[in-house]
Parts: structure tokens; sequence; C-alpha cells
């Protein structure tokens, strides 16, 4: 009879470190929609057009996608990048989070 493997003493499981693939669910590279709100206002889509050329040089703003709020005060932005890893994700996911028109990044 074996015994069960028991788990590291830090509690990693060290396979799943070596193995960038088990740090997420998305197959790369991959085509991902990423919804941004603000405030509607001039300069909002221009930014958020540049922050993804900065992280997909490939990026086509003619795929670019808006919705007015309700009442008009805010819009929603839908953005389709290349996605080519977990970290260009993180990355672009924190320069939007940061920017100071950016009020939600979904």
């Amino acid at each position: 009879m074996t015994s069960p493997a028991s788990p590291p003493a830090n509690g990693l499981d060290t396979q799943a470190a070596q193995d960038p693939r088990k740090d997420s669910l998305i197959e790369y590279p991959s085509r991902f929609p990423i919804k941004v709100m603000g405030a509607k206002a001039d300069g909002f889509v221009h930014a958020v057009t540049a922050l993804a050329r900065q992280f997909d040089p490939t990026f086509d703003a003619s795929t670019i996608e808006l919705r007015d709020s309700r009442a008009g005060n805010y819009l929603g932005i839908t953005i389709t990048v290349t996605a080519t890893s977990r970290q260009q994700l993180d990355d672009l996911y924190r320069a939007l989070s940061s920017h100071p028109m950016v009020k939600v990044v979904l």
C-alpha cells in the first residue's frame, strides 16, 4: 500500500509553478476582449486606443465597440487585443486601470 503524497512544506505545488500554462485558462495567442468604462470625455477613446496599441502593436482600432450609458454621462469601450501572454494582459490591465480617465476595466 502506498501513502498519498504529502503537500510541500511551503504549501506551493512546485509542478504547477514550473508550468506557466497552469497559471491561465487562456491559450496564447488569442483574441481577448476587454471592457473599459469611463466618463464620456474628449480623448477617452484615443487614450484607450493608445494603450491597446502599446501592448498589442497589431491592435485594429476599427474593431472598437462603443456603448453610451443610459444617461449618456459614461462610455463603455470594448477593445479586442491579441493576447500573447498572461504578463501582457496583466500589464495592459494595470495600465488601463491606472489611467485617470478610466473608472472600471473588465
